[in-house]
């Protein structure tokens, strides 16, 4: 579901990919970008504006799964066990939390919408919980098509697509095979939702460049929302 987008002012857009992607330092660079240019950016962070029952699923994964807490560093990396334990009851569990998480989500960017920004950034996105799932199973498809109707559809909705290995060695949480199936899975999303923006593998500032890009032709778009377009241009 398109938010009316060809008639709603503000523009908004979604970060997603695995962990270790370079997803804040992306955002943080269009934030700022937009912000120099004269735009009014609101940010939502999946976590700590969307995501409901926090306690009850940090806990499970640090006391069911015995797993750490916090964000792995190079110099201390970490041991994480939520998302990357598999098992059929953990599904059923998701199935349920990421319900609740779609619902709240689309309230979250309707209120930025109407907020009178002129530009809303979601630091992660449904995408990034649906890529937990079995992609494969046609129970779970059905599923992911439900979630996509109930969310509102980024303008655009960049996944941040990088090599699991280099990912690791920023943000070492999880296990290496985890990483290589969680970005096969966004992968397989990718083509299954459609709609997604996909950054390859490369360098952060030509990710820069391709992020800008993609917003400029979106601002562009946009009569009164031009100017800012052609200012935007001029620093990349």
């Amino acid at each position: 579901m398109r938010a009316n987008q060809e008639n709603r002012r503000c523009k908004f857009v979604s970060f997603s990919g695995i962990d270790g992607a370079g997803k804040s330092t992306q955002i943080e660079n269009l934030y700022t970008r937009l912000k120099d240019a004269g735009l009014s950016v609101l940010l939502i962070t999946f976590w700590e504006d969307v995501a409901r029952l926090k306690r009850i699923r940090e806990g499970a994964g640090h006391t069911l799964f015995r797993g750490d807490k916090g964000v792995g560093t190079p110099a201390a990396p970490i041991n994480r066990r939520d998302k990357n334990v598999q098992s059929w009851p953990m599904s059923g569990v998701r199935l349920g939390l990421y319900l609740v998480d779609a619902l709240s989500l689309r309230f979250a960017v309707e209120k930025a919408v109407r907020s009178g920004a002129d530009f809303v950034i979601c630091d992660r996105y449904a995408y990034d919980e649906l890529a937990n799932l079995t992609l494969s199973n046609p129970i779970i498809r059905a599923y992911v098509r439900l979630i996509m109707k109930i969310v509102p559809r980024p303008d655009i909705g960049y996944f941040l697509d990088a090599d699991p290995v280099q990912a690791r060695a920023r943000k070492p949480e999880y296990p290496l095979d985890f990483l290589y199936a969680s970005r096969a899975s966004y992968l397989m999303l990718s083509e299954f939702v459609g709609g997604m923006t996909i950054i390859p593998p490369t360098s952060i500032q030509d990710a820069e460049r391709q992020v800008t890009q993609h917003v400029l032709r979106l601002l562009s778009l946009d009569v009164t929302k031009r100017h800012v377009a052609e200012k935007l241009a001029k620093d990349i």
